[in-house]
């Protein structure tokens, strides 16, 4: 538990730092907006082009691997997207619901733990991982909240629109400008890859400290939603989906005892930063959301310690 406590406690510190800055005047009221606009529109461009651009397709090729951490995402996703457009939630709500419940925080969290845990060999899983949560789940997402944003026209005028506003979103521009320069074989050039390590460095320290600055403003307030979606969120995140990952993993497809247990290990990571960027950026109920990555953070703690006991 000390381990999984020393790699959380710098995201603890860093929500903390946009709390206090709020609070104590150091940063104003549009912080939080213009924060998130740093990170959606610069920094995590940058770092979803430099993961796509530098990736080796033989260091990440693991299909049995990928199979089951994408079809355990893609369960859970599928199922809050069901269930809360069943309770009578929008899509595009429904899809940043489905993003709490299975956006694993692979990149801030998976790679010190799996580090720690596994060891360098975990590494490559983690970056799949990472390219899957990032870039893929979050690629769909975002596709349902525009399609959800352009209705009450001619099925063609929406589907123009949704398109057009899906080609100038810097969060599918950058991966897919970065996989074409994957496919192509074409080494970026030490500047460009200096400029794009260090304006990505910052996507996750801003999304955190964003997250604590929008924390301080709604202090006091409750989400529209209620605990009992909150609970069921973070239940979804960090005892369902690793459990459905274990099943595609073990008993479905039959996989090797090391490769399942990285997968089921990188399910049971709690929410990352991600459906809080797009629930602030597109103006939902980001409240819900700030909350579900806070508490998925604090009670990973205990959740991934009583996993990684039970399996030794």
């Amino acid at each position: 538990m000390l381990s999984n406590l020393i790699v959380v406690l710098p995201i603890f510190a860093l929500i903390l730092t946009g709390f206090l800055a709020r609070r104590f005047g150091a940063l104003g009221p549009n912080a939080t907006r213009e924060v998130n606009r740093l990170v959606v529109y610069l920094a995590l461009p940058a770092l979803l082009f430099q993961i796509m651009a530098k990736a080796d397709p033989a260091e990440i090729w693991q299909p049995g691997l990928i199979t089951a951490f994408s079809a355990g995402c893609a369960v859970i996703f599928g199922f809050t997207l069901w269930l809360r457009m069943g309770q009578g939630s929008g899509l595009a709500d429904a899809a940043i619901d489905g993003l709490n419940a299975s956006y694993a925080n692979t990149g801030f969290m998976g790679f010190p733990l799996m580090l720690a845990v596994i060891g360098p060999s975990a590494l490559g899983a983690t970056l799949m991982a990472t390219i899957i949560t990032v870039c893929v789940l979050f690629a769909v997402a975002i596709i349902l909240i525009e399609s959800s944003l352009h209705t009450g026209g001619r099925p063609r005028d929406i589907a123009w629109k949704t398109v057009m506003s899906l080609s100038r979103n810097p969060l599918l521009v950058a991966p897919a400008l970065g996989a074409v320069v994957m496919l192509a074989h074409v080494p970026l050039p030490p500047p460009l890859d200096t400029f794009l390590k260090l304006l990505g460095a910052a996507a996750s320290p801003c999304a955190l400290i964003a997250l604590g600055l929008f924390l301080a403003d709604s202090s006091g307030r409750r989400p529209a939603a209620g605990p009992g979606l909150q609970a069921g969120l973070v239940a979804l995140k960090l005892v369902v989906q690793p459990f459905v990952t274990w099943i595609i993993a073990v008993p479905v497809l039959g996989l090797a005892p090391g490769v399942a247990h990285v997968a089921v290990l990188l399910s049971a990571l709690p929410t990352g930063t991600g459906p809080f960027m797009l629930a602030e950026y597109y103006q939902r109920e980001a409240l819900l959301t700030a909350r579900v990555v806070l508490i998925t953070t604090v009670v990973s703690v205990a959740t991934l310690s009583i996993y990684l006991g039970l399996t030794g």
